[in-house]
Parts: structure tokens; sequence; C-alpha cells
């Protein structure tokens, strides 16, 4: 019953590697169809979020299987709850890129972003799209060295974001209300996939160190 019991818990660790390739995959093609405004890898960011919702529902049902039928105590019962509350944070991932593949679905054939604010944006979705491939590393290797670097690209993320934002409040702004509008929620969905990859990042230091600290990974 044991050997069967760790093996559920390899197929948990299996799901979310799963969940978090597939949100790093969305937000590579999020990123290109927003670069490019290619319409066609935005529908395709769009369909396949139903894919990331459906394997955090079963992964999130067989935790609940395992918390109710195998009573799991100290390390085993970190590693259940923390897959629960990981998956919600990589499902939030793969909406974050939905998100920006809808922006760039709604202003098809024009781009989301003005000339000048592109290659801040470019910035802003590569490290993204780094983070969340970092986010998949851990998941598989639980080097805490791997969780350092997701903080530290999200830093990076954040200093971008406030970039932007300082840009839309300068006097001689002048994009129309609706580029403001899209501008503004662009930056703030790759700003939040960061935080959700920390999140994720500080959930492995936990379950690693058995402490509950967002310093832990440091």
């Amino acid at each position: 019953m044991r050997t069967l019991f760790q093996e559920d818990l390899q197929k948990l660790g299996d799901e979310l590697i799963r969940i978090s390739t597939l949100a790093a995959e969305a937000m590579d093609k999020a990123r290109r169809a927003f670069e490019d405004a290619d319409v066609q890898l935005a529908d395709e960011v769009i369909a396949a979020d139903q894919r990331i919702d459906a394997l955090q529902n079963d992964l999130d049902e067989h935790a609940i299987d395992l918390l109710a039928l195998q009573g799991p105590v100290a390390s085993d019962l970190r590693m259940i709850v923390g897959a629960l509350r990981m998956s919600a944070s990589l499902e939030r991932m793969g909406d974050l890129a939905r998100h920006i593949a809808q922006l760039v679905r709604l202003r098809f054939p024009d781009h989301v972003a003005p000339d000048h604010l592109k290659p801040v944006f470019s910035r802003m979705a590569e490290h993204s799209v780094t983070g969340g491939r970092k986010v998949t590393e851990l998941l598989e290797t639980r080097d805490l060295a791997v969780a350092r670097e997701v903080t530290e690209i999200n830093e990076q993320i954040n200093e971008l974001h406030r970039s932007i934002f300082t840009l839309i409040a300068e006097e001689d702004w002048e994009a129309s209300a609706a580029t403001t509008a899209d501008c503004t929620l662009a930056s703030r969905y790759f700003e939040r996939f960061g935080d959700h990859a920390v999140a994720v990042s500080n959930k492995v230091a936990y379950l690693v160190t058995g402490e509950w600290d967002a310093k832990a990974a440091e």
C-alpha cells in the first residue's frame, strides 16, 4: 500500500509538471502572437487553455482523493496540499496567457502596443516565458537555486511593468483611450504571470525545507 501511495504522489508531481509545461508554452505562443499580431497563434492559445483547466481539475480531484483515502501526514501531507495550491497558480498562469491572446484577437489586424512601447513589452514577455520555463524546471528538480532565478526574473518583470505605467502617465502620452487600456491590461497580465510563478516557487521551497517563508529559497 505504501508503494502505491508513493506512486500516487509521484503522479501528482508529474501532473504539476505537465500543467506547468503547458502554461509556459501558452505564454510563449501568446508572446509571439502579441509581438506579431498573429491572430491564428492567439486563437491556439485561447483554445488550449481548456486543456490546462481540465488537467487542473483532474489533479485537484486526484489530490482530494489522496487526502480522503490515505490520511497522509508530515511531508506527504505538505506535498498534497502544496500540489492543490500550486495547481491553482499554474492554471492562473494559463489564464493570463489567454488574456494576452484575447487582446491580440480584439485588436487584430493592429498591434496591441504602440511602436515606442514594443521593446519594453518584448523584454517583459521574454522574461515571462523564461520564468514559466524555470517553474517547470523547478518542479522537476526542486533545486532552490532555480527558485531564486524565478524570483529574480519576476523582479525584472516588475521593473518593466512600472516603467510602462510611468510612460503612460507622462504628459506627452497621446495614445487613444483604447490603446491606453490595452497597454495597462497587457502589462498587468505579464506582471501577474510572474507573480504566480514566484508563488509556485515559494511553495516548492516549502516542500523542500518544511518552512513556509517567502525567503526560504534565498
